[in-house]
């Protein structure tokens, strides 16, 4: 499988990550694998990570000296996600903060409690797609393990079709965990780096619906 590249710069690419594929190789090669074998003349270093289920805009230095500045820039918050979820179940609030710490649960699963010693923040707008349906801008301003996907389930909102969070009677009916990067902006070298990349697969996502509302949301930075 090719990897799509978005976009190629001197001290990084971007690719599109293709839903059901590891950062690292398990029982197949890994994302940085297949993108080393695409790229045989270059040395990738991927600067963030994306879940397996997880599809979107994803990020890699093409040398070391790269790598270590996009890693002060994620420390910072210089760098600006923005991620884009569906969801089937009524969240406890349509918009606003999910703030709490993260701990470990059962299984490599993490809740999100009510302490607030180091939290995971992530702030958010949604609005109504079909009946029973909602789009969900999500906006992480930490870069915890889950965060996303435990942040909506703590509203009462899992991500559908996540079969770690979602009830698995429906998540195993979905075509895909319904989690996408959806654009990402910062500043490098004194320029300003703009990326917004629609879904590909998910036939929720692709639904005309869904669709118009991705419109709506395509300079995700001005949604907030």
């Amino acid at each position: 499988m090719q990897i799509p590249v978005i976009f190629e710069h001197p001290d990084f690419i971007v690719v599109h990550k293709p839903p059901g594929i590891g950062m690292h190789s398990e029982e197949e090669a890994g994302l940085v694998v297949q993108l080393q074998a695409q790229w045989p003349d270059k040395t990738l270093f991927p600067v963030h990570r994306l879940d397996k289920m997880t599809s979107g805009l994803l990020l890699l230095a093409t040398h070391k000296e790269a790598a270590r500045e996009f890693q002060r820039l994620f420390e910072s918050q210089q760098i600006e996600k923005y991620y884009v979820a569906l969801a089937n179940h009524k969240p406890k609030k349509k918009q606003g903060w999910i703030k709490g710490d993260m701990q470990p649960a059962r299984r490599g699963s993490w809740k999100l409690s009510q302490s607030m010693d180091n939290p995971a923040i992530t702030r958010f707008i949604s609005a109504a797609v079909e009946p029973g349906w909602r789009l969900f801008l999500l906006k992480p301003l930490t870069g915890r393990t889950h965060q996303l996907r435990v942040a909506l389930k703590s509203l009462g909102s899992p991500i559908c079709g996540d079969k770690r969070y979602a009830p698995l009677e429906e998540a195993r009916h979905e075509d895909r965990g319904y989690l996408h990067a959806y654009a990402l902006r910062f500043v490098w070298q004194g320029e300003e780096q703009v990326f917004v990349q629609l879904p590909l697969s998910g036939a929720r996502f692709l639904s005309p619906l869904c669709q118009t509302q991705l419109q709506a949301w395509s300079r995700p930075w001005e949604c907030f």
